[in-house]
């Protein structure tokens, strides 16, 4: 079957002669078989999974952690076993908490395979049959009805008031009229009127098409193939620990290396001792907890998230929603509700606003600021009963109390308005319709109002326009339908974004009991205009003025037409600029223009997903962090390409939110900003972490250096390293992740993505603290070995002086500069907490039998914790004077 032109540019019999189908009969089972073989079934393939042994050993793969196996190797050789245990215990506990942590389960692809329907309606051999939908063969006939979901991509060759709603995949905020004329051959997805495709669903009307296309080659099809070429990629905190971690363990083995090779020419050591000592450098300077305590510090993160209606689906994301600096969103059922909403109504001489949004029957019709009364405005009292009788749709609400329609959006807002109206609209028994036809593009119904019969039309508003000869004002009179007026008043809300919809009635003889197109000829009255949008959301309003203030850009990205899209974009805050560009402008542009463009231009319409796709890997390109928000099928491949997805959890399709790294639970622009915030906070809360951990690691390090250096026995063995590093990473450092949120963090730029994780400050503050303590705790030290202490107690002195030393850091590092003790000093529990099981810890380790034996400690007396005690407050007095003299000197450069 060689197809070179594509379908929706062929007509019916060419179509059929391409796809040699039958347009009454359809294919015969055996030709369908044939097919089915030859082309296989109307599936998506299935991604292969990752083994779960797999997925875990994964969680080895850190540099880090490299070393620390490697130290634990030659401890065995060694034969010093315990040590071997414990450093292994170390790295399988770090392992475990990373692959429970960031359990990644690619689900995407499994989402968009449910999309399918399960069965459809063929006909074969001249017969109808209901088949599975993944029997379905390219030249099947498919009969559609209304609620059906598609079942492949079809060329329509009957279309019969055929409405289907594409929104998942197009982004259209209404169902789309169907035809089965042939189109232009670069016609876009959403203006491909004569097809309908795989997952969007009929909303009313009947038709007959023959299938194009299906599995792989439907437009799902495509996007399940674009989001398996998508790669993952590295979020900043990924990228920056993954530097840190390959320039610390160079640094580390390149240390190891020198102090071997000083200690095996120039000191006596044997050579078993030595390497001991070097074992114990590589393992007291390696942060072997971070890992752990990262991934612990994400994991509160992102329970912090879901308590404010934010799903995280997996860990980094926290992190990067802290540096995001553009939020591409979708605009139907994003930055709008998807509910369309009358706002405005028109009259020859009145004009009215309408509050309330949504299908919800809940707001006023309004003129010059207070509610009409319909009984007195004898237009709107006539163009509220032509729009709630002259309509298929239904209104109802589910047992959540929320509202809903059958039917049109279009329809369904407009029995909303007749509910809003100050008296009750009368229902009326349709006597006599003329349904909507696209060629036609109005309704009419035969109804008998107030005694007589009466023909209620609505329709588009030229169509209207083209029959009306009067037109009804509001004290029940009529003059001369003026044209021109219409027109201005038609295109004053058009220009705004709304949908305009025209109103008219024409009173009919007594004895009519069936109305035809020609009753329409003549006697037809103007009753007015409907302005119709879909809504923005007051909080997505508010949520994008916070963007601007935390020094995000918001780029709407949407399917709908140009000029709705800048007038929503006007509504909701977004810096429109003159024009908006569209999806066919983005096709023509090179990589470079579309670099250009994506930071001139704040609103993209008519886009296409692979539109989607290049926009956000320019942004991407121009060192953005970008954000994408969606909840189509259509936003799949996007929301995975982006740093992060953000999916709407209402009325998002599943495979939107499986292709994302987040979900709203409540669909609130203003929770991605929420994100945003929790986001910079957990960043900061990381940042302190880090400057916490280091110096311990950095002070151990330094004791050993220093006792190789001058030829003395180790201060600590490597499992005493060991212990001092997992307490601190994994209890007391825990506190700072509850820290609150620093003020002014939402009012400064957003992070660039290669921002250091350690500024200069940092770097000198993590050496400065860890000379403090690791130079005091040497001198301690030395000293009482000089006064003739038994070893063990030195040891276990020792150990206990750079533990609670670091007890005491930990209040300094509550905050980069400010003083410690501030209002707020109270307000983190969580840091007394831990600081409590520390000592717990610190007594456990000092005076239990098994813990003396497992880590070479002894008991020592109430005097002896004099020395950690001093050292801790000598640490936290010298390090908050350090804080205040830095803090002035930056006020300095800053004036």
């Amino acid at each position: 079957m060689d197809k070179k032109r594509p379908a929706h540019n062929q007509n019916v019999d060419e179509f059929v002669e391409t796809y040699t189908s039958d347009p009454a009969s359809g294919l015969s089972r055996e030709e369908a078989r044939k097919r089915l073989d030859q082309y296989g079934k109307n599936e998506l393939p299935a991604e292969e999974k990752e083994p779960r042994w797999k997925a875990f050993m994964r969680h080895f793969h850190d540099i880090l952690i490299y070393v620390l196996l490697a130290a634990a190797a030659i401890t065995l050789i060694l034969g010093h076993y315990i040590d071997t245990a414990v450093i292994l215990v170390v790295a399988v506990v770090n392992a475990g908490i990373g692959y429970f942590q960031e359990n990644k389960a690619e689900k995407a692809l499994e989402g968009i395979r449910n999309m399918l329907s399960l069965e459809a309606n063929v006909r074969r051999d001249g017969k109808r049959h209901t088949v599975s939908s993944s029997e379905l063969v390219v030249g099947d006939l498919v009969m559609l009805s209304p609620g059906d979901k598609v079942p492949a991509d079809l060329r329509l060759i009957r279309a019969e008031e055929l409405n289907v709603e594409e929104a998942a995949l197009t982004g259209e905020s209404t169902s789309v009229l169907k035809h089965t004329e042939p189109l232009e051959k670069n016609a876009v997805l959403a203006d491909r009127l004569n097809m309908v495709f795989s997952g969007t669903t009929v909303v009313s009307g009947t038709g007959a098409g023959i299938v194009a296309a299906t599995g792989v080659k439907t437009e799902i099809g495509k996007i399940n193939r674009s989001m398996s070429d998508i790669e993952d990629i590295k979020t900043p905190l990924l990228r920056q620990t993954a530097q840190f971690g390959k320039m610390i363990s160079v640094a580390i083995v390149g240390l190891a290396f020198v102090m071997f090779v000083f200690g095996y020419f120039f000191r006596d050591y044997e050579i078993g001792e030595l390497f001991l000592s070097v074992i114990a450098l590589a393992v007291a300077a390696i942060p072997e907890g971070l890992p752990a305590i990262l991934s612990i510090i994400l994991a509160i993160g992102v329970q912090n998230m879901a308590g404010r209606n934010a799903i995280v689906r997996n860990l980094p994301s926290v992190e990067t929603l802290g540096s995001v600096s553009v939020i591409c969103s979708d605009k139907t059922g994003t930055l709008t509700k998807n509910e369309m909403t009358v706002t405005s109504v028109v009259t020859a001489d009145r004009e009215y606003n309408v509050s309330g949004t949504g299908y919800a029957p809940t707001g006023t019709i309004f003129h010059n600021e207070e509610e009409a009364d319909t009984r007195k405005d004898s237009a709107l009292h006539h163009f509220l009963l032509s729009v709630k009788n002259n309509n298929d749709a239904e209104l109802h609400q589910d047992e959540e109390g929320h509202w809903g329609i059958m039917g049109e959006p279009t329809e369904g807002c407009l029995v909303t308005l007749a509910e809003k109206a100050s008296t009750v609209v009368d229902e009326l028994t349709v006597e006599s319709k003329i349904p909507f036809d696209s060629d036609y593009k109005y309704m009419a119904t035969l109804v008998t109002l107030e005694g007589q019969k009466m023909m209620l039309i609505k329709g588009a508003p030229d169509r209207i326009f083209d029959m009306a000869e009067q037109e009804a004002l509001a004290d029940g009179a009529k003059q001369p339908f003026n044209r021109d007026v219409w027109t201005q008043k038609m295109g004053a809300h058009a220009k705004h974004g709304e949908r305009v919809l025209g109103v008219a009635i024409k009173p009919m003889p007594e004895d009519t009991e069936k109305i035809t197109r020609a009753d329409l000829s003549e006697g037809v009255t103007m009753l007015g205009l409907a302005g119709i949008i879909d809504p923005p959301r007051d909080a997505a309003v508010r949520a994008i003025t916070e963007c601007k203030k935390a020094g995000i850009q918001v780029k709407m990205i949407t399917g709908d037409h140009a000029e709705t899209a800048m007038a929503i974009g006007k509504q909701m805050g977004i810096e429109t600029g003159e024009a908006a560009l569209e999806g066919k402008d983005l096709d023509a542009m090179s990589q470079e223009e579309l670099e250009e463009a994506v930071e001139k231009y704040q609103i993209f319409a008519r886009t296409s997903p692979e539109n989607k796709l290049r926009l956000l890997e320019a942004l991407q390109a121009k060192g953005k962090i970008a954000a994408m928000t969606g909840d189509g099928v259509n936003d799949a491949a996007a929301l995975k390409r982006a740093d992060v997805g953000v999916a709407m959890g209402i009325k998002g399709t599943e495979v939107a939110k499986d292709a994302s790294e987040m979900v709203l639970v409540d669909d609130h622009f203003k929770t991605i900003v929420n994100a945003v915030e929790e986001g910079r906070r957990v960043y900061d809360n990381l940042k302190k972490t880090i400057l916490f951990i280091l110096p311990t690691n950095a002070a151990q390090a330094l004791l050993i250096m220093a006792s190789i250096l001058i030829g003395v026995a180790m201060p600590l063995s490597p499992v005493q390293i060991l212990w001092v590093n997992m307490v601190t990473s994994v209890t007391i450092s825990l506190a700072l992740a509850f820290e609150t949120l620093d003020k002014g963090t939402m009012e400064r730029s957003p992070r660039h993505p290669n921002t250091p994780l350690l500024s200069g400050y940092y770097i000198f503050r993590i050496l400065f603290v860890a000379f403090l303590i690791g130079g005091g705790t040497l001198a301690i030290n030395f000293t009482m070995i000089g006064q003739g202490y038994d070893q063990g107690i030195v040891t276990t002195v020792t150990l206990q002086m750079i533990v609670l030393a670091q007890m005491f850091h930990l209040f300094n590092c509550r905050s980069e500069l400010n003083f410690a003790f501030n209002k707020d000093f109270f307000k983190n529990k969580a840091v007394f907490v831990v600081s409590a099981i520390l000592i717990g810890l610190q007594l456990a380790i000092t005076y239990v039998p098994f813990m003396n034996t497992i880590f070479g400690t002894q008991p020592i007396e109430l005097a002896h914790w004099i020395f950690p005690i001093i050292m801790g407050i000598v640490v936290f007095i010298v390090v908050e004077i350090e804080k205040a003299i830095t803090k002035q000197i930056v006020k300095r450069k800053g004036t």
